[in-house]
């Protein structure tokens, strides 16, 4: 597959100056869904799905209508936040219980974001034995088998962890208001 090299650390530099704009993570979450879109080629999705009342919820995303609610086991983002960990799948037609929000996709992506403050801030614990809680995931689908690398994945990875903190510090402001 001949691609455009992506350069990552670009995205990250301009995901960090987006959330100096504007620290609310739903607006952040839109503007990375949009330059993640732009960004990579050969996708037909870019998006996120927030964890609410312990089930996925439809966030901010770029491409067709999606599902809006997603169970933990469900599909690849649901097994994603089941098992805690990124799912790559090279053909989508093969995953148990894929769920097809968009029939011309083939490969996808999912990321899940953490968070760690919880336990890490309030016990003074190290960060290998904060509780990881779900707070959502990136999802990314593409209509080519095998689109996503190894090497995709850990730079999006970089991006998710970069953005795991700017939701905690909003979740910390708003937490300190109620």
């Amino acid at each position: 597959m001949d691609r455009e090299k992506i350069d990552y650390t670009v995205a990250v530099s301009q995901i960090q100056e987006l959330a100096k704009i504007d620290a609310h993570y739903m607006p952040l979450l839109a503007n990375v869904s949009a330059l993640l879109n732009d960004m990579l080629s050969d996708v037909n999705w870019v998006g996120f799905y927030i964890m609410k009342n312990d089930q996925l919820v439809l966030g901010p995303f770029q491409g067709k209508p999606a599902c809006v609610h997603i169970k933990p086991g469900e599909g690849v983002c649901g097994t994603a936040v089941q098992d805690k960990k990124t799912i790559r799948v090279d053909d989508v037609h093969q995953f148990p219980g894929h769920i097809a929000c968009d029939t011309a996709s083939r490969s996808e992506l999912v990321i899940p974001m953490f968070n760690r403050y919880t336990d890490v801030n309030a016990c003074e614990m190290p960060p290998e034995f904060a509780v990881r809680n779900i707070i959502g995931v990136l999802d990314i689908d593409s209509p080519t088998i095998g689109r996503f690398t190894q090497e995709d994945q850990e730079a999006l990875e970089k991006i998710v962890r970069a953005l795991e903190s700017v939701v905690v510090k909003f979740d910390r402001k708003r937490d300190n208001k109620n």
